[in-house]
């Protein structure tokens, strides 16, 4: 079992007026059936309310906090503005307690601040990255993603994202400079199966181990699990089956795939 040490944590409790209760629905619809498998108990976890959007342009805040949050890999940082409102922003590598960080055009080129693709130079690392204009970051936004802008051509920008894809974006959205922090996320290992109930998974069971009434791989005599391609309980097939629609109106803004080699 390997955990996180926590030393960049330097708030033991959340902002209250930028927290709301979270309800649990175990991966269920409103009649009760279940709609997403393995999903169900886990600890009681409060959202914290994060700023995506980050359209306090020229007002400089100061981060006040670096706090864990249940609900996202990334550590959050608690902004203070120099108007004295207070917001949650997706934490940064190398942000530290007392930076003083800004969006809009006029912000400089540092890890923290937000600009529009049109002002963030050519080749730097980005992160917190919108789609569409006004929408808020929806790209980049996990522990240790990275983006980088590659070109620019028209009105949009080609960006190379955490999966390999270079994807069109318009050069009017904004963009997070620099890597989002907790780098070492991803080498964290839960070492038994009481850490992922506490994180609200459940048991998982091979469709091969199921009878035939219950999964499509199911049944047969014996360990046999050969001589059909797999598939989930629904009968849709997976491992290597492409489930993206064909003609997709976002495709035209794909430069190239994340499976092209």
């Amino acid at each position: 079992m390997t955990v996180s040490t926590f030393e960049d944590i330097t708030c033991s409790k959340p902002e209250k007026k930028l927290t709301k209760g979270k309800s649990k629905k175990a991966g269920r619809n409103n009649n009760g059936r279940i709609m997403v498998r393995r999903k169900g108990g886990g600890t009681k976890r409060k959202y914290r309310l994060i700023d995506f959007l980050r359209e306090k342009e020229g007002v400089p805040a100061k981060v006040a906090g670096i706090e864990y949050d249940p609900n996202r890999s990334a550590r959050i940082a608690l902004l203070k503005y120099m108007d004295g409102e207070k917001r949650y922003i997706v934490c940064p590598a190398k942000l530290k307690v007392g930076d003083v960080i800004v969006s809009g055009r006029k912000a400089e080129v540092s890890p923290g601040n937000t600009k529009a693709l049109k002002d963030i130079p050519q080749g730097t690392f980005i992160h917190n990255i919108e789609m569409k204009k006004g929408q808020g970051a929806v790209l980049a936004r996990s522990a240790g993603a990275i983006a980088q802008i590659l070109a620019k051509e028209g009105k949009y920008a080609q960006v190379k994202l955490p999966s390999g894809e270079v994807r069109l974006i318009s050069l009017e959205c904004f963009a997070t400079i620099g890597q989002v922090g907790n780098l070492n996320h991803s080498n964290i290992t839960l070492g038994k199966a009481g850490k992922s109930r506490l994180k609200g998974r459940r048991p998982k069971v091979r469709g091969v181990a199921m009878n035939p009434v219950d999964h499509p791989l199911g049944g047969g005599e014996g360990k046999s699990a050969g001589g059909r391609h797999p598939a989930s309980p629904n009968g849709l097939l997976a491992k290597g089956y492409r489930t993206r629609k064909k003609k997709k109106d976002s495709d035209k803004y794909i430069v190239r795939r994340r499976t092209d080699k």
